[in-house]
């Protein structure tokens, strides 16, 4: 190995205890390959296995935790009992080669497709009308009653008992892009006038509920980390300067990481007080060493890589490359970085190891890739 590159593969101790043997993680990439009733899929178990390999951690796709929460078509579920043997296969597949396995847990409020949920409802924090994935037209999100929140944030707390039942190191809750946990953040989306108009009453009553479902099903050593997107375009919505908050409310709780949510690490903010500067450096700087965090964006090589890790951040998160590449950590501990591919051939289907459905997404666009089009 190139010794310049020695920094990305030395061991991280989390603040649980739990050790990583490097500073590689597998992102939580959305695949769309789970059974059509949310089971784990023959399809994807080999996919995740891949690029599971050679990293420190590694991510499942975002997991709905209610069947109201559901977002995407092949979206893995932690919903149901019945749902742990299909989880079970896949903790282990993770975990296979030394990998630290994590289940994101997730609901996508607002962003649920209501061709996937119960009678076609939709509930975010208030009334909003969107399109998301794949749909041609907009559909109506209702306000999410008293009740429901309360039920929501109770089947975040049995995602992660499933999760732990099923030999999973920990959970990762998805409170970024847009989904229901950065809902409740958001000024954009959050217009309530009850107590939970408060923007970190909801993310922090599911941490609160995850990290106390963690210790009793998962001991001491379970890990459990937040993921956040720090900024919105919407206005009003998410700020830096409402990050900086959200950080400081996050950081009292038992967390063993951060997750930053971004197209490019080296992004700089787009309006305010911080405007201009670098995200990843701001919330390495906020966060003060109370928990590693997790980095992402545009990492294609071992310089993008080593670069990613030079900002600060403690782990170096891959998602479209591990995709491209599911040898992309070998072959940098290999010495064989000049053989890493960095771009998408839309004329090779079987060249990166995908399951079909997900192959057809990437060929369609759905994640912004390097192309190499002949």
């Amino acid at each position: 190995m190139n010794e310049k590159y020695t920094p990305l593969f030395q061991p991280l101790t989390l603040p649980n205890g739990i050790t990583l043997r490097n500073r590689f993680v597998l992102a939580p990439l959305t695949h769309v390959s789970s059974n059509e009733d949310g089971t784990i899929s023959d399809r994807e178990l080999p996919y995740i296995e891949k690029r599971s390999e050679d990293v420190g951690l590694a991510i499942t796709a975002a997991s709905n935790v209610t069947a109201l929460g559901k977002a995407f078509p092949g979206q893995p579920s932690i919903a149901r009992d019945s749902d742990i043997e299909g989880l079970r296969q896949q903790a282990s597949v993770m975990k296979k080669n030394g990998a630290k396995a994590v289940a994101q847990i997730h609901h996508g409020g607002a962003q649920s497709l209501p061709q996937l949920t119960p009678e076609g409802d939709v509930a975010a924090p208030s009334e909003i009308e969107l399109a998301s994935f794949g749909e041609p037209q907009k559909h109506q999100a209702r306000p999410i009653t008293k009740e429901e929140i309360e039920e929501t944030i109770q089947a975040f707390g049995e995602a992660t008992r499933r999760a732990a039942q099923a030999g999973f190191d920990g959970v990762e809750i998805h409170g970024a892009n847009h989904y229901l946990i950065q809902q409740f953040v958001s000024p954009y989306y959050n217009r309530r006038d009850d107590e939970w108009a408060d923007p970190f009453k909801f993310p922090l009553a599911v941490v609160d509920e995850v990290t106390a479902s963690a210790r009793k099903h998962g001991g001491d050593d379970f890990i459990v980390g937040y993921r956040f997107s720090p900024e919105e375009a919407e206005s009003p919505g998410i700020t830096m300067e409402l990050t900086k908050e959200l950080i400081d409310q996050l950081a009292g709780h038992p967390l063993d990481y951060f997750h930053v949510s971004l197209m490019d690490i080296h992004s700089e903010t787009r309006e305010g007080l911080y405007y201009g500067q670098k995200r990843i450096q701001l919330i390495h700087d906020w966060i003060d060493g109370r928990a590693p965090l997790v980095g992402i964006g545009s990492i294609f090589t071992a310089d993008d890589a080593l670069s990613a890790l030079e900002t600060g951040t403690e782990l170096v998160c891959l998602g479209r490359e591990l995709l491209l590449d599911h040898q992309f950590v070998r072959k940098i501990q290999e010495g064989r970085e000049k053989e890493i591919n960095a771009t998408f051939d839309p004329e090779e289907p079987t060249k990166y190891h995908l399951p079909e459905p997900l192959w057809q997404q990437l060929y369609n666009g759905f994640y912004p890739l390097p192309r190499n089009d002949g």
